[in-house]
């Protein structure tokens, strides 16, 4: 053991916040194990992508076939598998959305989107909110404002920020003290157009804003967003990584607001935490993007396995009936959680929808201070007791803890979870 925490030590680069300090050996369903066997229960779903939980028999054999008979080619190389996988997913969105380019992350993903975008449009800024996340790439961590911005000099010109609509913290009210929505939209665009150059391309953003603290867009947001933006020849691209295939009780998150993107990114939850990502536009935007010479000529791009991976992942969801599974969780979750934050002063809010919900931790609910030391002693004490959760802390927010756990997770492992959670949260408030 001692020897496995030296050479993580001696030899691995460290990307982010520390690692969790326990060595895994395997994982199988909602569980993820350690190497003293102990059994964590994974309300992360891997990086918020293992959608089908872990090793999931139709997905390792999916994997064995492909691997033992088609799995990459050249990248100007078609095969059946990348053919079917565009016309399905194609067959569960909505016109004009008909046109897929497979890849393999949703940074690249992304990326590529954000370039389709400047390239339709001949112009180049991009709009995101100021809690995004969309990836580590130039043009995605240019669209980034939650993290990462510190020490690496310029980004890609021509990137601005509308408020996120957080409707817990937001200064916006109402004189009821409600929370207005739409002043604090109106004024977020009326600051970008006073930037801009009159050069805006695309509004890239989550439905749900998750590494940005599990903000959900307000009912009405996303159809007045896609007005402002067709006013000002703007495509809306959404980033829907985490909230596609199901998660969120709808197999796309945009289908509550009966709105359609200009471009759909799609990763994480596409492969079901295996690297698959996809951009999904309509063929006029496509054609025009062909005529200008869009290029986006990468390793895996139409690799099989990816789409083979893909067709599975969509396959289980259509035949174990895993929306409407996710919306049934998603319910009891919602109702465990709000009954945490009547038993606990320190929980102040709960907000998402299905199977990606959040809850932000504060010092009290009338202040609602952040209580920045409090998310990582709760999360300390979850993993005690056998539960993984993951938790948020972005400037002037408590933490967030983000709730995912897989579409398959059964009613007995999702009510598991929460009485850890609600216990480790006993446990920490009674020790202040």
């Amino acid at each position: 053991m001692d020897a496995f925490w030296d050479d993580v030590e001696r030899h691995l680069v460290r990307y982010g916040p520390t690692f969790t300090p326990r060595i895994i050996e395997r994982a199988a369903g909602s569980y993820v194990y350690d190497s003293d066997g102990a059994a964590i229960l994974d309300f992360t779903s891997g990086q918020m992508s293992a959608v089908l939980g872990h090793s999931h028999p139709d997905v390792v054999r999916a994997v064995s076939r492909s691997v033992a008979s088609l799995d990459h080619l050249f990248s100007g190389m078609l095969s059946r598998p990348v053919v079917d996988l565009a016309r399905r997913l194609s067959a569960t969105l909505p016109d004009p959305l008909t046109k897929t380019l497979l890849l393999t992350t949703g940074a690249e993903s992304n990326e590529a989107a954000v370039k389709m975008a400047k390239l339709y449009t001949g112009r180049y800024e991009i709009v995101s909110f100021d809690r995004s996340w969309h990836g580590m790439t130039s043009g995605a961590a240019a669209a980034t404002f939650s993290a990462g911005r510190r020490g690496y000099g310029p980004t890609l010109p021509g990137n601005f920020t509308l408020p996120t609509p957080n409707a817990y913290r937001s200064p916006f009210r109402r004189p009821d003290g409600s929370y207005d929505w739409e002043a604090e939209l109106e004024y977020g665009f009326a600051l970008v157009d006073q930037q801009s150059t009159g050069a805006l391309a695309a509004c890239l953003v989550e439905p749900i804003l998750s590494s940005g603290g599990v903000i959900e867009l307000p009912p009405g947001y996303l159809a007045r967003l896609k007005e402002m933006c067709a006013e000002r020849g703007m495509l809306l691209v959404l980033d829907e990584a985490q909230t596609g295939l199901g998660r969120t009780g709808h197999m796309y998150a945009f289908e509550r607001d009966g709105v359609v993107p200009d471009i759909l990114t799609l990763s994480k939850t596409l492969g079901a935490g295996l690297p698959v990502a996809a951009v999904v536009t309509s063929g006029e935007i496509e054609q025009v993007c062909r005529d200008r010479g869009f290029l986006f000529f990468t390793t895996h791009v139409s690799d099989p396995l990816a789409a083979t991976v893909a067709l599975t992942v969509l396959d289980v969801i259509e035949r174990d009936n895993l929306v409407e599974r996710a919306a049934k969780l998603g319910e009891q979750l919602t109702e465990r959680l709000l009954r945490l934050r009547a038993d606990h002063e320190v929980v102040g809010d709960v907000r998402g929808r299905g199977l990606l919900q959040g809850i932000e931790l504060v010092t009290d609910k009338e202040s609602k201070a952040p209580a920045d030391a409090l998310g990582q002693a709760v999360t300390a004490a979850c993993l005690d007791r056998g539960l993984h959760v993951n938790i948020v802390q972005l400037p002037g927010m408590g933490g967030i803890f983000r709730i995912a756990p897989p579409l398959t997770a059964s009613d007995e492992e999702l009510h598991a979870g929460i009485d850890i959670l609600d216990a480790a949260l006993e446990a920490v408030s009674s020790s202040r």
